[in-house]
């Protein structure tokens, strides 16, 4: 089983306590430990700050920007491996890993171009020079320059890669050095991302850290040009916006937490717009089973049109299969990737699909119309199907049952399954209408680590 080490200091350690353990959480397997305590996470940020930051603030944009491109390219070199290990530590499916890795390797070369369209400098300006005196002989600039700190990231679990990335590309680009916190039931994957980086020596010392485990005592470490951004629960951010060190010296705090997103179909939409409001659904159901940021939690629909919403879409869900998600055969809704810890205690047995207040559960389970003068809404809710177990044959070959599609379907009016041919028949792949559905949002200055 693979011990998991913090690269801080410029070098790899190991605390000295009872370790937590990493789990599949398919099958309960053990898969890696990690432990933080005895670390000197004091001592970690202040190799950062004195080695880190002066290296990133003495190159110029273009010069960071070659930095992000050097590591998009390492992670990509390393693009199966990080799969396989999402699909392992993190619950996914190959798809929904694709997506973390894809998410983070691309992210990097983005920021890599914009720092090569930033050119030879090291700031930014900010608006045109101001007369801050008669005759335009005194006037003002407003500058943007990195701040002389840490940005400290801690990371949520579903987005190892992605989270990883996304946070890192802003305030590296900003000339801040980062200390990245992996949640710790899905470290494997960012905890191989940086021993990537690491053995290509693309990072230069202090540059990158990484966090294994529990965050022990760091905040209490943080100074007043440090930054800390958060993704995860309003509790958890709330706790963190409220810590004594925070308060006390004014760390920047940014927080992503609990979004709210709705999808909305105009009276007025098209076929086109119609159709891809329902593949985008779908995919929003069903990718990552629900557990991202975009995730769709409500769908505002004309009243006239919520059962034909209802239908279509259930239709499309019926192919989802429910099960181990390493297997080819399992897509669309997955079993969610709640720790081990966390299924025990609710007394699930591996495999069982989560009672939590998922955005998939919810979304599945309600679809909201908006009616003119009533607040009411419509409620329906949409099958899904277990993956049957596997069978031996007797050619001692794996079988997984029938297909998904010779499973019996549920009854429905004609006029309802005639809706639904007529909207499969319509499907596109190449449509480029779009939902209300938001994409993952840029970030913020207090995460760019720059300071006005």
């Amino acid at each position: 089983m693979q011990a998991l080490s913090s690269h801080l200091s410029g070098r790899w350690q190991s605390g000295s306590g009872k370790p937590a353990t990493l789990f599949n959480p398919t099958t309960d397997a053990p898969l890696a430990t990690c432990d933080t305590q005895g670390l000197d996470l004091g001592a970690a940020l202040d190799f950062a700050r004195t080695q880190g930051g002066p290296t990133l603030r003495a190159m110029t944009f273009a010069e960071r920007g070659d930095l992000l491109a050097a590591m998009s390219k390492a992670i990509h070199a390393q693009r199966e491996a990080l799969i396989e290990l999402a699909v392992a530590n993190g619950g996914n499916t190959r798809g929904d890993a694709k997506f973390d890795i894809d998410g983070c390797i691309g992210t990097l070369m983005a920021y890599a171009e914009l720092g090569k369209s930033l050119g030879d400098r090291r700031f930014l300006n900010e608006g045109a020079p101001i007369d801050i005196g008669r005759g335009g002989r005194v006037q003002g600039h407003h500058l943007r320059a990195p701040r002389r700190g840490v940005a400290v990231h801690i990371n949520a679990f579903n987005f190892p890669a992605w989270g990883l990335g996304e946070k890192a590309a802003c305030a590296l680009l900003a000339g801040v050095p980062v200390l990245t916190k992996p949640a710790t039931s899905t470290a494997l994957v960012a905890w191989r991302i940086v021993e990537v980086l690491v053995e290509a020596g693309v990072c230069p010392p202090g540059v990158l850290s990484l966090l294994c485990g529990g965050a022990g005592d760091l905040l209490d470490h943080l100074g007043p040009q440090d930054v800390l951004a958060f993704t995860g629960s309003a509790d958890t951010g709330a706790r963190l916006r409220g810590h004594r060190r925070v308060l006390e010296v004014g760390v920047p705090v940014n927080v992503e937490a609990d979004s709210l997103n709705s999808a909305v179909l105009a009276p007025e939409a098209d076929d086109a717009t119609y159709d891809a409001l329902i593949r985008h659904l779908h995919t929003e159901i069903t990718q990552k089973a629900g557990q991202k940021c975009t995730a769709t939690r409500r769908m505002f629909v004309p009243a006239e049109r919520v059962d034909e919403v209802i239908a279509d879409l259930s239709e499309r869900l019926r192919g989802a299969v429910l099960g181990d998600p390493s297997r080819d055969d399992v897509h669309g809704v997955r079993w969610p990737r709640a720790t081990s810890s966390a299924r025990r205690s609710r007394g699930s047995p591996p495999c069982a699909p989560s009672r939590g207040r998922s955005s998939a559960t919810r979304a599945r389970a309600h679809l909201w119309a908006s009616r003119r003068g009533s607040a009411a809404s419509s409620r329906r809710s949409c099958s899904v199907r277990t993956t049957p177990p596997e069978r031996t044959s007797s050619t001692g070959s794996r079988s997984s049952g029938p297909s998904p599609r010779s499973c019996p379907t549920t009854a429905r009016p004609q006029a309802q399954r005639h809706s639904s041919r007529a909207a499969r028949a319509r499907w596109s792949p190449r449509s480029t209408a779009t939902t209300a559905s938001g994409s993952r949002r840029p970030c913020s200055s207090s995460r760019l680590g720059m300071v006005a």
